[in-house]
């Protein structure tokens, strides 16, 4: 089975074929407990009409061969396209046609508008999260759009595709198309700071301005993934220096990421928040928020 085949499997299908059930399901979606983590409340979202995936208490997600990586714990395509064929011997595969539900369609955000960062309450968000406001004014914008025939705000964070990453006390989505984030400090610079989210990044020149945390070199280009997932359009990219600082999240896939790194780069790979194992990510550690050991 190659890689087009296994992508019409029905994850769902597949799901239930070792042994995970939903906790709840509709016509749409299914909910279920992560099946390769710890997950005490359902926090794992498969779309059917899509047949993709999305782990809410990761931010992440992906179709059944990135779920299969996770699962079987191997990168090694070819293994897990055997491992998911043997797993469903009696689920059928048939070609898709990804339509938008009623429900995908209500979801679609019109009217945007985009400028400066003014709004108090978005102001506030920052400042909880421990961001210093010059720099938040300065990095983000603000976002208006309409959703359901609603009018919302949020905190707009551009990519290199003309797409932004949005963020409120309530919604964490973005406006497509998604890509990673580049600040580039100088041309000429052969170093750079990898981040997992842009409140990372945030957080990181906060901490730098408060001269809590030294860069770890002079003038760095600074990328953002905006998802660990995204790791992939950045190769590239990350290619051209000899030295890059990872302040991905201090979990399993921050950690695979950095291994990634390092095998796929003739770059000297730095984990920089293996110094910190006590926070999960750049905004924990901005504010001294621990977790337990």
């Amino acid at each position: 089975m190659n890689i087009a085949q296994t992508k019409q499997i029905d994850i769902v299908d597949f799901l239930k074929a070792i042994g995970c059930f939903p906790t709840r399901e509709t016509a749409c979606a299914a909910w279920f407990r992560a099946p390769y983590r710890e997950d005490m409340t359902p926090s794992f979202k498969v779309n059917k009409n899509r047949n993709i995936w999305y782990d809410f208490g990761l931010a992440r997600s992906g179709d059944i061969i990135d779920l299969g990586i996770l699962i079987y714990h191997t990168n090694d395509i070819s293994r897990v396209l055997k491992l998911i064929e043997n797993a469903t011997p009696g689920v059928p595969v048939k070609a898709r046609t990804f339509l938008p539900s009623s429900e995908e369609r209500n979801e679609i955000l019109r009217n945007i508008q985009i400028g400066a960062l003014t709004s108090v309450a978005l102001k506030s968000y920052l400042a909880s999260r421990g961001i210093d406001m010059e720099i938040g004014i300065r990095e983000c914008w603000e976002i208006h759009y309409t959703c359901r025939g609603r009018a919302y705000f949020a905190i707009g964070f551009p990519n290199i595709a003309g797409g932004y990453e949005m963020r409120s006390p309530y919604y964490k989505g973005c406006i497509a198309p998604k890509d990673i984030s580049v600040t580039n400090t100088t041309k000429t610079t052969l170093a750079c700071c990898l981040f997992e989210g842009f409140m990372d990044f945030l957080s990181y020149l906060t901490l730098v301005k408060q001269g809590k945390l030294p860069p770890p070199c002079r003038q760095p280009d600074l990328i953002v993934l905006n998802s660990v997932n995204n790791l992939s359009k950045a190769l590239s990219r990350l290619k051209a220096y000899k030295k890059i600082y990872c302040f991905l999240d201090n979990d399993d896939a921050g950690r695979k990421a950095v291994d990634l790194l390092r095998e796929m780069n003739t770059a000297t790979v730095y984990n920089v928040m293996e110094a910190f194992p006590y926070y999960k990510d750049v905004n924990d550690l901005l504010r001294d928020k621990k977790r337990m050991p």
